[in-house]
């Protein structure tokens, strides 16, 4: 018998793992969560920082993979501070909510995509609580923010950020996923930190995130460069900066 207080061996804590994944395959899952909360209804869906540029090798295409995996009945709007291609409305998602809805229109979203877009705005505390007013209750928003990349002002570049970090702003969601990818061009390779098949969230898991620090590489690499940091050097030049992106789910209560 267990002492008075003791968990059964069976509630013990689960091991923190490290999963290897991909950004397609997250976003499978994505997809397949909005899916799940639609019913019938064909979802609308928003992107925030949609402008297309010649520098976006890597970038997926949300509007493409929207209209295929919903068959064409996803309705689909993209928004950025500047015209250009895959823009339908200009807008600053820093902006006033009534500015937001006067170019949006008062329906909500089932799903807003802000990738690459917060480390570059003046008000990243502002563009979350927007956001999270343009979502549905039960509707879903995908993040994905520089955790490290070199500096790149298109316009400006202001921040960096860590998964509780980007928690801290968008406060009203619950976070169902989390995911560490890296941006190197024709590479997709991304990491999970899970305890018992949910994202590992608590401020201890950061000395799991200072070994993926440097994982930019394919998974079988990976483990070869974990398996020696405890007694050799990283072979990585102090001058290099790897791109590494924090990216969230998180769904609206």
């Amino acid at each position: 018998m267990n002492p008075a207080g003791d968990a059964p061996p069976s509630e013990s804590k689960a091991e923190l793992r490290i999963v290897g994944t991909n950004v397609a395959h997250e976003t499978e899952a994505l997809f397949d969560r909005v899916a799940a909360s639609l019913g019938r209804r064909s979802p609308r869906v928003l992107q925030v920082g949609s402008r297309t540029l010649v520098s976006d090798r890597n970038v997926l295409n949300w509007r493409s993979l929207v209209n295929k995996r919903f068959a064409g009945r996803g309705r689909f709007l993209g928004m950025d501070l500047e015209d250009g291609a895959n823009v339908d409305r200009v807008l600053d998602i820093c902006g006033s909510s009534a500015s937001l809805k006067g170019g949006l229109g008062e329906e909500t979203f089932d799903l807003v995509v802000c990738c690459h877009v917060l480390e570059h705005t003046q008000d990243p505390w502002q563009a979350a609580r927007n956001i999270e007013g343009l979502l549905r209750p039960g509707g879903h928003v995908f993040v994905s923010a520089a955790w490290s990349q070199a500096f790149h002002a298109t316009p400006d570049d202001l921040w960096r950020f860590s998964v509780r970090g980007l928690m801290r702003l968008f406060g009203r969601v619950e976070i169902v996923s989390a995911f560490y990818s890296g941006g190197d061009v024709g590479l997709d390779v991304a990491y999970r930190v899970v305890r018992d098949g949910k994202p590992e969230l608590d401020p201890r898991s950061g000395a799991v995130e200072q070994g993926l620090f440097q994982l930019v590489l394919d998974h079988e690499d990976n483990r070869a460069v974990l398996a020696r940091q405890a007694t050799e050097r990283l072979p990585v030049s102090r001058t290099y900066m790897p791109t590494l992106f924090v990216n969230i789910v998180g769904r609206l209560t």
